[in-house]
């Protein structure tokens, strides 16, 4: 493999001519001006003024300088120096996710077990005998305090199951890499004492190995297969319409908060054939980047058509596969080289074979599809990069590939170095490092956190192509509380600052969440900069997040959200 690009190398490919070219008989449907722009171009960084044809930017410059491309039917917006910037790119989400989370019980604000059983408890009272209670967000290591009865903080069902006897129960952890079930949902899936752990997951049990209501990773699935089932024997029409309110509220969402593309980390066929149905349609508002995630078998001979890519007028592509190593770091699913500092006798969990993985691998190269694989702990990012490794050296005349690793939360030093060396992304979210300070040095001890978790700026300064995003809906997907962390590390709550050595600069923050994130998508000839010929995918904002105070980053609201030349979102 090369040695990847070089930030200099991408904005020179990306550049196109920003003053008036000879295209005078050019005319702008909509002149931006008076503005503070912020291209994300080191080449012309700064500007007053946006022309802007169709979808697409026509030139960029001098509020004097567009004053070519002005027609009679020309609209001239005045942005009175308001600060304008490449709309933010979800480097790493869960669209459907976002849209659910809207639809259901959300805790990720919630810092008590007993405020999220008082949540259960009216939502028990208004739901139907037998109908199922879902909820996501809740942290067992961000409450205020433990409850009284626990195993590793986590809560005994009791409280939960008497307030919902007659409603099976299904909570999320934020990560995603566990689940709280009541004593009906349990019941329904057959769990017992005697119920084993499946491979790459665990039922958390008492002293006397009674499940207490907790599912770690692949264990999961004994409560998930019992709700899926629930869902199926549900008429088709209203899953469908259920999938399409998710659909929506996620775009909503996205657009109220700046964001114009979305990577999606893993979507199944039937959502991929409706994503590309409503691109098509042109009823996507927000352009999504879709990785698929299947097992090997499932896809194997089940790759026709692949890979999308810029339908629906450059909507829609799903060019990607997605596929886990580990689990989480807050439910000890994370894989590492050595055990846990707070639980000394296990190492976490290897939730995909490495035989899977590297079949996956291989299809993703016979296929012409980006690779792109979840690992957080140490040994899960070695294991990955051994995987990427091998397959760039049985197919040197494979080139250019962008092979990812999302999270690349906590990496042994020796492999930092490594992703530069192999071109390989790191798909980081920077929330998740504030989001988890409170409980990392527990979980690896001082020195594995200090040298190896959330060094964005030891991967960026050795060459990387560094990534950012949100994993929405683990953390919320606004973007200003991801480059807050970035380029802060402090807590919003309490200031307590994670290792700040590692923070990026503002200009480094921002290309994070645009150009890094459109190269990581191989869209960066398209988006993430504001130059001419690029799709007009804007946010105006209310702080200028290059100069403004740290403080002023969290009071920034979003005005104005642009999507290929339309104001898609305004605030009142």
């Amino acid at each position: 493999m090369n040695k990847p690009f070089l930030w200099a190398i991408l904005f020179l490919v990306a550049l196109t001519a920003c003053q008036p070219t000879g295209a005078d008989e050019e005319v702008a449907d909509t002149i931006l001006q008076n503005g503070n722009i912020y291209t994300a171009n080191d080449e012309q960084p700064t500007a007053q003024a946006i022309a802007i044809k169709g979808d697409k930017i026509l030139a960029i410059g001098s509020n004097e300088d567009m004053e070519t491309y002005a027609g009679e039917a020309t609209a001239t917006i005045d942005l009175e120096g308001q600060f304008v910037m490449p709309g933010f790119i979800e480097g790493h989400g869960h669209f459907q996710g976002v849209g659910r989370m809207a639809m259901n019980l959300n805790f990720l604000r919630s810092d008590s077990w007993d405020d999220i059983v008082a949540e259960v408890a009216k939502a028990a009272e208004e739901a139907e005998p037998g109908e199922w209670i879902i909820g996501r967000g809740w942290h067992q290591e961000k409450w205020r305090e433990t409850p009284d009865r626990n195993v590793l903080g986590y809560p005994y069902h009791d409280d939960l199951s008497e307030v919902s006897p007659l409603n099976p129960v299904l909570l999320r952890h934020a990560s995603g890499h566990a689940l709280f079930a009541n004593a009906k949902a349990m019941q329904m899936a057959g769990i017992t004492a005697e119920t084993p752990n499946p491979v790459g997951g665990e039922i958390v049990r008492d002293s006397r190995g009674n499940p207490i209501g907790v599912f770690e990773e692949n264990a999961e699935g004994l409560i998930d297969r019992v709700y899926n089932a629930y869902m199926m024997r549900r008429p088709k029409e209203a899953n469908v319409r259920d999938w399409m309110r998710a659909n929506r509220l996620a775009q909503d969402e996205c657009l109220r908060k700046g964001i114009t593309s979305f990577q999606d980390a893993g979507s199944s066929y039937t959502d991929i054939e409706r994503f590309n149905r409503l691109a098509e349609n042109d009823s996507l508002d927000v352009r999504l980047y879709v990785m698929l995630r299947h097992s090997y078998d499932r896809m194997n001979g089940n790759l026709d058509g692949f890979p999308i890519i810029n339908a629906g007028n450059n909507t829609f592509t799903c060019r990607a596969i997605k596929a886990a190593v580990d689990g989480a770091l807050g439910s000890y699913g994370a894989w590492l080289l050595e055990p846990y500092e707070d639980k000394a006798d296990f190492s976490g969990q290897n939730t995909t074979s490495v035989e899977e993985l590297t079949n996956i691998a291989k299809l993703c190269i016979e296929n012409d599809m980006q690779y792109c694989v979840h690992a957080i702990g140490d040994r899960a990012n070695r294991e990955v990069l051994d995987i990427f490794e091998a397959q760039f050296e049985a197919h040197p005349d494979k080139d250019d590939l962008r092979w990812r690793i999302e999270h690349s939360q906590h990496l042994h030093p020796d492999d930092i170095p490594r992703f530069a060396d192999m071109g390989v992304i790191a798909a980081m979210q920077a929330i998740h490092c504030t989001s988890d300070a409170p409980f990392v040095v527990k979980r690896l001890g001082e020195k594995r956190a200090k040298e190896g978790a959330y060094v964005w700026k030891s991967l960026l300064e050795s060459g990387a192509v560094v990534t950012n995003g949100t994993d929405a809906p683990v953390e919320d997907v606004d973007p200003i509380e991801s480059f807050y962390a970035t380029v802060t590390r402090k807590r919003i709550d309490n200031g307590f600052e994670f290792f700040p050595e590692q923070a990026l600069s503002r200009e480094e923050a921002i290309k994070t969440y645009t150009l890094a994130n459109a190269y990581a998508a191989f869209e960066e000839g398209i988006k993430g900069s504001l130059d001419p010929g690029k799709l007009a995918d804007l946010v105006v904002l209310s702080q200028d997040l290059v100069n403004c105070t740290e403080e002023q980053i969290l009071e920034t609201e979003v005005l104005k959200t642009m999507v290929g030349g339309a104001f898609k979102y305004e605030k009142e």
